[in-house]
């Protein structure tokens, strides 16, 4: 048995999360899942509570259906995502090997739901999710951010900031904030890598977005894992080492 007054969250000594764990339900909207991401995952942070947890959202994730099961899913990947440990613990990938490989699987189940066909933005979730259970370090954090079809990085030469823009507006790097309500003046365009030549997880990626039927998806992943110059001081970087960097 756990002895959760010996383990800690953000705000404190941890007896109140099994009762937070089993109050709460799939629903997104449920405030029970508020309350358990601002304890065990608060501003990017985990504890010893944290991890004490995902055995319990481990069995709910097993519990509920493929829909259902997302809302464990995804708060058991940041957790285990996180390298901003707020204890001395030990890496969660020693001491919840099982939970983890588990969770793997049930993440793999998850993408047959049909409902995903419609739905890019759990897809790109449940995407990252996978990701973060197979220890891929940084992804299973950042790859949500291709659902809002850009990223905010640093050049590695000058640092100045430059959004990376994939979407419906463009594929281009810029310095105006503002370039989704006017045409940027500095916009330059983004060099895309090409997925049958690459090397890394773009290949992978990409593959399973077409298969899976989420064609949106892989036509920005070649963007993300592309090429981009500086708008500042015209420097040509990697697109993903640039987002890493700030991970």
């Amino acid at each position: 048995m756990t002895d959760w007054s010996q383990l800690h969250h953000a705000c404190g000594t941890a007896e109140d999360i099994p009762g937070l764990l089993e109050a709460v339900g799939p629903n997104p909207r449920d405030p029970g899942w508020d309350a358990l991401a601002s304890r065990l995952y608060h501003q990017g942070g985990v504890y010893s509570a944290s991890y004490a947890a995902l055995t319990r959202l481990t069995e709910k994730a097993r519990q509920w259906s493929l829909a259902d099961r997302r809302m464990p899913l995804y708060l058991a990947s940041q957790i285990v995502a996180s390298r901003d440990i707020r204890d001395d613990v030990t890496d969660p990938f020693t001491t919840h090997a099982a939970e983890i490989t588990e969770l793997l699987a049930l993440t793999e189940e998850a993408f047959g739901d049909p409902a995903l066909a419609g739905d890019s933005l759990n897809y790109v979730q449940l995407l990252s999710t996978l990701l973060s259970f197979e220890g891929v370090d940084g992804w299973g954090v950042h790859l949500d951010e291709v659902s809002g079809d850009e990223y905010e990085v640093s050049c590695p030469a000058c640092s100045s900031e430059n959004f990376v823009v994939f979407g419906e507006l463009g594929h281009f790097s810029t310095a105006d904030d503002m370039y989704f309500k006017r045409p940027p003046t500095d916009a330059i365009p983004l060099q895309p890598q090409d997925p049958a030549t690459a090397t890394g997880l773009l290949p992978r990626l990409h593959a399973r977005a077409l298969t899976d039927g989420q064609p949106e998806v892989a036509g920005k992943l070649p963007y993300v894992f592309g090429y981009a110059d500086c708008v500042h001081c015209g420097e040509h970087f990697s697109v993903p080492e640039a987002i890493l960097a700030r991970w």
